[in-house]
């Protein structure tokens, strides 16, 4: 088993695959890392060279930001909003849609399983 920013990448995928595992790693970081370490995109994990996984780990680390940096940078980002009171900032702080939902049907995700009404009968 493979690992690579912490991650345990699983052996018997494609390279491609495997390593939208790591957060902050998706379909387009993937093929441009298989690109810069001139792996074949269609190869399994499990028949990659241990060098060719240390090549992977290096540009990794030096290009991209992924799993803890790229969590905590967020949650930062996340923070700072709460900390400016400005609009966004005060939809995460009351857990509800930031981006301009709608919340008077539907939302769940954010706000939760619906509580019920006392006193409301229909």
């Amino acid at each position: 088993m493979a690992r690579i920013a912490g991650v345990n990448i699983p052996t018997n995928k494609r390279v491609l695959i495997a390593l939208q595992y790591i957060h902050g790693i998706g379909a387009k970081t993937a093929d441009d890392i298989c690109e810069a370490v001139n792996i074949d995109r269609t190869r399994r994990v499990n028949e990659l060279s241990d060098a060719e996984v240390i090549q992977i780990r290096e540009v990794i680390d030096r290009d991209h930001m992924v799993e803890g940096d790229l969590r905590r940078e967020v949650a930062m980002n996340i923070k700072r909003l709460m900390d400016l009171g400005c609009y966004r900032g005060l939809r995460h702080r009351r857990g509800l849609p930031v981006r301009g939902q709608r919340t008077h049907t539907n939302a769940r995700t954010r706000k939760g399983p619906a509580k019920p009404i006392a006193g409301k009968k229909k």
